[in-house]
This record gives C-alpha cells, structure tokens and sequence, in this order.
C-alpha cells in the first residue's frame, strides 16, 4: 500500500534518503551499527530471562 502510494506521487526511496539527509550506504551503516549493538543486548536478556522462566515453570502448581 505503501508503495502504491509513493508510486502514484513519483517519490522514490533515494528521494526519500535525501530528503533525511541520507545515503543508502550510510542507512546501511547505521542499521549495521544498531544490530551490532543490539544483539549483545538481546543476548544478555535471554541468559536473564529464560532460566527464570525454566524455574517459576518447573515451581508452579500442577494443574488438574
């Protein structure tokens, strides 16, 4: 839908990066950058979270 409608106003998407004062290397970039310091996080929050969940599963009342 989106597109349709970038299409029907003939805006591109380099347009777009420029208008935001971007290139599509430099998004690249920046997307690259924002991986790189997300995964160590999302790592981090699972070494966290995923044993708790192990253990409040296995100490919950038995259903039935």
């Amino acid at each position: 839908m989106l597109g349709a409608g970038l299409s029907a106003f003939d805006i591109t998407a380099a347009e777009l990066l420029a208008q935001a004062g971007l290139t599509p290397e430099r998004l690249s970039e920046m997307l690259q950058q924002a991986w790189a310091w997300a995964l160590p996080n999302m790592v981090l929050g699972s070494i966290v979270i995923v044993p708790l969940w192990c253990v409040s599963y296995l100490l919950r009342p038995p259903r039935g």
